[in-house]
């Protein structure tokens, strides 16, 4: 049982970054996300055409980017659309087949809603309620859930489902920084999630 209840119709899965950049063999890899994917999987299924899927994507030279993300990519030159290779950016293999391409959403910062089109997709999904898996916890999830608690969405945290290359960062997302929400965010496992939305 979810703290706030059973998950109603305007439910929207939010599944964050799961991309190859993150689970290959790159400097950014998160080597959790094997482990996440199966439920990850599970929740998608449970609700077709109910998950959202969220790439983080990167511009082509560092001078594309603004502001302080020229500096961070003068860092992570690797990471730049002219050193790395383009398909990177990819969901990874295993979620491809269940990603609907309509509801896939690029994003060139932490935050989806840094993205007018993810929020104007949630409006047209009916998105009252945001469950959110994906990476990393306190990095991209955190980025996006922050500004979902703003809007008033009821969020919940999939603990099982979430992951980060920083495991003393997931742990203090999960354990320190959201349960300051406690009001607006929920944290819950998977099953419990499946339970009060197949319910």
């Amino acid at each position: 049982m979810l703290p706030f209840g059973p998950l109603g119709p305007g439910t929207v899965h939010v599944a964050v970054d799961l991309q190859r950049i993150f689970a290959e063999d790159t400097a950014w890899q998160c080597t959790a996300i094997p482990a996440i994917l199966p439920n990850v999987l599970k929740l998608a299924h449970a609700k077709p055409g109910r998950t959202v899927w969220t790439r983080f994507v990167v511009p082509h030279h560092a001078d594309d980017a603004p502001g302080m993300w020229r500096d961070y990519y003068r860092h992570w030159d690797q990471f730049t659309g002219r050193n790395m290779e383009a398909g990177l950016v990819d969901l990874v293999p295993d979620l491809v087949p269940h990603a609907d391409p309509e509801l896939v959403i690029d994003k060139l910062t932490y935050s989806a809603f840094e993205v007018p089109a993810f929020a104007e997709l949630l409006d047209r999904l009916g998105a009252d309620t945001l469950v959110f898996t994906g990476v990393e916890t306190d990095v991209c999830v955190l980025g996006t859930l922050l500004p979902a608690i703003d809007r008033g969405y009821r969020v919940i945290a999939v603990s099982d489902a979430l992951a980060s290359s920083s495991e003393a960062g997931h742990r203090a997302t999960l354990d320190a920084v959201l349960p300051r929400f406690d009001r607006q965010v929920e944290i819950a496992t998977t099953d419990d999630v499946l339970k009060a939305w197949q319910g």
